[in-house]
């Protein structure tokens, strides 16, 4: 699938105001794919539809998780993070997209996941920096963004779960997987003095 054919199926399922925002997060993450070297292809159709399933309604996301493979343990977290899985499942479906890699970078690009490939790490990234985020902790996480992508990614996984606990709310497995992950290959990296 091309991105402009992308782009038009995406542009019916979201609001205008979503798709501005999911067009600025293919900008970002292409200009971070040509930083990092990373399939540009696979990270602009990722970024594409990552919010693909944002504006479904919130009944046919819970009936989506329980019909197919997604974990019903899902269902016990904020409904803010259902979209992101219902969507691998529904590029596959309704798009024949098979890509493991696209797959996986939409499903996680809200929570993240250990083991993180460059174009799940960029999505995420994207994401969350996308010039129109205004929120305080975006500042310092865009400074390190196209230095350091591990540690960039790290910044945002330790933002989301500083914002989550001082909500006092549920924290996804994945995400504390995903900063644990990170943070054993930063020090990784610092021990061997990169």
């Amino acid at each position: 699938m091309i991105l402009d054919e992308a782009a038009l199926a995406v542009k019916k399922e979201l609001t205008n105001k979503r798709y501005e925002h999911t067009l600025r997060v293919v900008d970002e993450a292409t200009k971070l794919a040509h930083n990092y070297g990373a399939n540009v292809d696979d990270v602009q159709l990722s970024a594409m539809f990552h919010d693909y399933a944002k504006d479904m309604d919130k009944q046919f996301l819970r009936d989506k998780i329980m019909t197919s493979d997604l974990s019903n343990d899902l269902l016990n977290y904020h409904e803010e993070l259902w979209h992101g899985p219902v969507a691998s499942v529904l590029v596959e479906e309704r798009f024949h997209i098979r890509n493991k890699g696209i797959q996986s970078a939409i499903k996680y690009h809200t929570t993240g996941k250990q083991a993180m490939s460059v174009v799940d790490e960029i999505v995420f990234l994207a994401d969350y920096i996308e010039p129109e985020r205004s929120f305080p902790a975006v500042a310092e996480v865009r400074e390190h963004a196209y230095k350091d992508l591990t540690f960039a990614c790290w910044l945002v996984c330790r933002n989301n779960i500083h914002h989550l606990t001082s909500k006092r709310a549920l924290i996804h497995p994945d995400t504390l997987h995903a900063y644990n992950d990170l943070t054993r290959k930063l020090s990784t990296k610092y021990m061997e003095g990169n």
